[in-house]
């Protein structure tokens, strides 16, 4: 891999930073809305979260484990704040006016909290992870297993502080089928599509930079 220079690097970080922040605001709420997949129960956020495991995973592969934990604590509060705000406004997924900020939403607030320490502990894992795996020959091993494990962590630490005895008796009484068809879709997702697109990128972005002057 040719060396990535420093711009480089600070363009890369505060574009991931972006990325992740955006994709944990879609994804929260994407995650109120429930949808039935071959009979069982799960969310539309299957489908979203998996990207930030895809960036994460190239961001260690490209900057080390250390700038990627930098994007994680970077990312924590302004995308707590951010998923708050974002899903009092579309409660539901109803624009529910801008008055709806002047009262407090116990229930979203519920899901921000889950969000957070759930993205924390699934991004951390699968940092570790994927840095001692990184080395092998194989190169979607590394990927392949910290999704698997940073999926799990994550999916089921969010279900369980969001949903657990929640005031939404449907998600109160499903969250566990949800957790595990949400995690289920998620590792899918991620085998079949995102581990094979993370090698792409990967050669991708190995050219881009080959072709690249030298500049600090």
């Amino acid at each position: 891999m040719p060396p990535i220079t420093s711009s480089i690097r600070r363009s890369a970080l505060a574009s991931l930073i972006a990325f992740h922040i955006l994709i944990i605001i879609a994804s929260n709420y994407l995650v109120q809305l429930p949808m039935t997949l071959f009979g069982w129960q799960t969310t539309w956020g299957a489908f979203s979260f998996p990207f930030i495991f895809l960036a994460t995973d190239l961001t260690v592969r490209l900057l080390g484990k250390t700038p990627a934990r930098q994007v994680i604590a970077r990312v924590m509060l302004p995308a707590l704040l951010a998923s708050y705000v974002v899903s009092v406004l579309f409660y539901e997924a109803r624009f529910a006016g801008f008055a709806a900020l002047a009262e407090f939403n116990g229930f979203v607030l519920r899901i921000a909290l889950a969000s957070f320490l759930a993205y924390v502990l699934g991004q951390l894992l699968d940092i570790q992870v994927f840095d001692r795996l990184r080395q092998l020959r194989q190169w979607w091993i590394a990927p392949a297993a910290s999704t698997v494990l940073g999926n799990l962590l994550d999916t089921f630490a969010f279900f369980s502080i969001a949903f657990w005895q929640s005031s939404d008796p449907f998600m109160a009484e499903h969250w566990v089928e949800i957790a595990s068809v949400d995690y289920a879709v998620k590792l899918a997702v991620s085998l079949m599509l995102f581990v094979p697109l993370y090698g792409v990128l990967l050669s991708a972005i190995a050219r881009a930079l080959s072709r690249r002057p030298a500049l600090s």
